[in-house]
Formats: structure tokens, C-alpha cells, sequence
């Protein structure tokens, strides 16, 4: 029975998928390097350290990686974080959650001032929950550093007893290298059959449809 979930928050609680990728896109352009936007999107769940590799020659990202990252984070906050906006029920299905006895953790590639707005926005920045952000891991996903530190700030339970909850291949592909499931939402844009492959269990449109179905879901108590 699970006792814990792990939330992924970009494109899995909050729709910014497109927004991260306008501001990497902003921010490369002004490095030289014209990208498209459907490509960056795919890499979007990654941090930097596994983004940049894609787009810069290995000289150019280790002359100007860290730049290029920390330009991204200004466009994004200067640009685009005033756009961002919560899935619906993305309140109603963690208050289910917690009605249910689950402890949550939100583990986020946002560095934190980030993550504090995307809570905002989502009204459930005065609920308990732990929380990680890019400080809290060496590597972004698809390696399980963050998923690691979630389960830490959760008090190291059993692994088979957390699920957690993703848009992405990367979030199933980190979560399945620490030990977890992964319960996919589609509405971050990947299609259903990338995060089955990719290890999910389960597939919902978006948090309003998990919360929809929730009794017949994984995450309930009931269901493992």
C-alpha cells in the first residue's frame, strides 16, 4: 500500500512546459545557436547539466554552459513566470491525497525561488508538504538524485511504498533508477505510449482526471 507520492510540478501540476522551453530557446539564441522549440520541449524536466549538452559543442559548454543556464533563469523569471498557471484540481487532488493519509513531496528541476511561485500559483503554498528543487541534486533527470532527496525529506520510506507522479519519460526513467513507480499525466505533451515504455504504470490526462479516478488509481490506499 502506498504511504507516499512524489510530485513532479513542471507540466505535471503546473503549465509551464512551453514557457521553459520559449525561455531556453530565448536565451540560446542570444548564445549564437538557434533551436527549435519542439525540440527543446522534449528535453523540458531535465535540468541544464542534461539539457545543454544537446544543443552546445563541448567546447562552447564548458566555455559558457553555466551563462547560458543562468541567462535561461533570468529570461524565465523576467520573460515568462508571471504566465504560469496550475492544471485544474491541482488543490482538490493533493487535499485528496492527504485526506487519504499520504505524505507528499514535491521534487521539482525549478530552483527554489521557482518552485515558491509555481505553489503560489497552484494554491498550495500553505500546505504541508516537503519539497526538493535543483539544489537538491548534483544531476538533473534522467538520473534519480531529486526522487533520492524527496525520499529523504519524506524519512526514507520503503521504496515500494511511494508512487510518484510525472509528464515525462524522464520522470519515469529517474524515479524507476531510485527503486519507484511512476504514474504518468499526459498533460505535460508527451503521448501515452512514450511513458509507458518509458515505465509508467498508469496514464491520466491531468491532475483533474486522477483526481477523477483516484479511488481505482494506484494512489489509492486500497489499490496495491
Amino acid at each position: 500500500m502506498p504511504n507516499a507520492v512524489i510530485l513532479d510540478v513542471d507540466g505535471t501540476l503546473i503549465d509551464s512546459v512551453n514557457l521553459h522551453a520559449k525561455a531556453w530557446q530565448d536565451a540560446l539564441r542570444e548564445f549564437g545557436h538557434e533551436v527549435a522549440l519542439d525540440d527543446l520541449r522534449r528535453q523540458i524536466g531535465k535540468g541544464g547539466d542534461q539539457l545543454l549538452p544537446l544543443f552546445l559543442p563541448k567546447d562552447e559548454l564548458d566555455a559558457v554552459g553555466k551563462a547560458v543556464d543562468e541567462r535561461r533563469s533570468h529570461i524565465f523569471k523576467e520573460r515568462y513566470l508571471h504566465d504560469v498557471q496550475p492544471f485544474p484540481m491541482v488543490r482538490e487532488l493533493l487535499q485528496r491525497m492527504q485526506a487519504d493519509g499520504l505524505r507528499i513531496a514535491l521534487a521539482s528541476s525549478a530552483k527554489t525561488d521557482e518552485l515558491a511561485a509555481y505553489k503560489k500559483a497552484a494554491r498550495i503554498d500553505d500546505m504541508q508538504l516537503a519539497e526538493t528543487s535543483t539544489d537538491d541534486a548534483d544531476k538533473s533527470k534522467p538520473n534519480p538524485d531529486i526522487f533520492e532527496a524527496a525520499l529523504q525529506r519524506l524519512g526514507s520510506p520503503d521504496a515500494e511504498q511511494v508512487i510518484v507522479v510525472g509528464d515525462t519519460p524522464h520522470d519515469a526513467e529517474a524515479a524507476g533508477k531510485a527503486g519507484l513507480r511512476t504514474v504518468g499525466l499526459l498533460c505535460g505533451g508527451w503521448p501515452e505510449e512514450a511513458l509507458r515504455q518509458a515505465g509508467c504504470i498508469a496514464t491520466y490526462h491531468d491532475p483533474a482526471d486522477l483526481l477523477a479516478q483516484y479511488d481505482r488509481s494506484p494512489l489509492a490506499r486500497r489499490a496495491l
